[in-house]
């Protein structure tokens, strides 16, 4: 039997640089990392080792998602079934290591499906970026510079947008933010995108770089500003993963009666009532609101990372979001009125389903494909 790691052994563990360590081979690259930083333990070798998937292939594609890879970290693919979507049945794929999650989503689609499942709807699909500068320039100025060379941008950005336009996204709107109350000198250009089913961040990214570029040109060649377009700089052009207008909402309702259950111990009326108390403490209780949206992101992170989407970016948004007007809340709401109990879910998901992993990783095709192959609106 294989010795694991003892506590012992891993005391005093002297680590030095690796030299071309990103030139070596996968192999190279675990032997080396256990040889040093695990003691040269066969234990840990093995283990590292028998994570490598058998078919080569597909082990090449994981390979190249990431740098320096040396084994694969495996992580549950449950299913969620029978969930009733606007009077369509899913069976949902989620990738997470709590089971309780998995149980208690089935249980609640179970419950629902009998009561007319959920009823979602997309209230908006528009993503943002910025090009952050800095200018000494007076703000009428840079607002008059600005009216100036807003053609000029756009046009310098047609080749980039023209495909994009051709799905029906494309740059819906471009404006300046000044910002000097918060930062002296502080400006924005903001830029509103529609990327349709893809998450568009590479084509966000390439549109505003473009933005800042020709925005300092057309500075730099301006005389009407001849005096004062040499300390313009452009601090960085990239998209926001704040994204409030790309949003969905999602909700139950039953009558109240319908909530009963041996298993609660009260009645339907006073669980109802406590299930919207505790909705109302975490609008109210920083504490509690934490917890209470990381149980959110439980549910919403499994199927983002089912889908080969970014649940990172996913988490920061709507985190951001729950704390939009300055103190952060709980992301769900509750209602009882004439006598009929109704829950729901309004939170931004910037999501894709052409591009990147959606497109490379093999679950995460197999995932969109249980899910019927949906538009990233459908995937919301």
């Amino acid at each position: 039997m294989l010795e694991t790691l003892s506590t012992e052994k891993m005391k005093n563990v002297i680590f030095k640089p690796f030299v071309g360590f990103s030139k070596l081979t996968k192999l190279e690259k675990l032997n080396l990392v256990v040889e040093t930083s695990l003691r040269g333990s066969e234990y840990a070798r093995e283990i590292l080792k028998s994570f490598w998937l058998k078919d080569q292939k597909t082990q090449t594609v994981l390979d190249e998602f990431s740098e320096n890879t040396i084994s694969n970290f495996l992580f549950p693919y449950g299913v969620v079934p029978n969930v009733s979507i606007n009077q369509k049945l899913f069976n949902v794929p989620m990738v997470i290591e709590e089971s309780s999650v998995v149980a208690a989503a089935s249980k609640s689609a179970s419950f629902w499906l009998k009561r007319g499942g959920f009823k979602t709807e997309v209230i908006g699909t528009t993503k943002v970026g910025h090009v952050h500068f800095m200018w000494s320039l007076a703000p009428d100025e840079v607002q008059a510079f600005f009216d100036r060379v807003k053609t000029d941008l756009l046009l310098e950005v047609t080749p980039l947008v023209s495909n994009m336009e051709k799905r029906g996204g494309g740059i819906r709107s471009i404006q300046l933010i000044n910002k000097t109350h918060l930062e002296k000198n502080y400006y924005q250009l903001e830029a509103e995108f529609e990327t349709c089913d893809a998450m568009g961040a590479n084509f966000i990214n390439s549109v505003l770089e473009t933005f800042g570029r020709v925005f300092k040109d057309r500075a730099l060649r301006d005389e009407k500003i001849a005096d004062n377009n040499k300390d313009l700089q452009i601090v960085m052009c990239i998209l926001s993963n704040y994204t409030p207008n790309c949003r969905v909402k999602a909700s139950v309702s039953c009558p109240i009666e319908e909530l009963a259950e041996d298993s609660l111990g009260m009645s339907a009326e006073e669980f109802a009532q406590k299930f919207k108390r505790a909705i109302t403490i975490s609008k109210i209780d920083r504490s509690r609101a934490t917890t209470h949206n990381k149980g959110i992101f439980n549910g919403i992170d499994a199927v983002v990372l089912a889908t080969g989407n970014d649940f990172r970016a996913i988490e920061a948004c709507g985190h951001a979001y729950a704390a939009r007007d300055g103190e952060y809340r709980g992301l769900s709401d509750c209602e009882i009125k004439d006598g009929v109990f109704t829950f729901w879910l309004e939170i931004p998901l910037a999501l894709g389903t052409v591009g990147g992993l959606t497109a490379l990783h093999p679950m995460a095709k197999l995932s969109l494909d249980m899910l019927q192959n949906p538009s990233a609106q459908e995937l919301m």
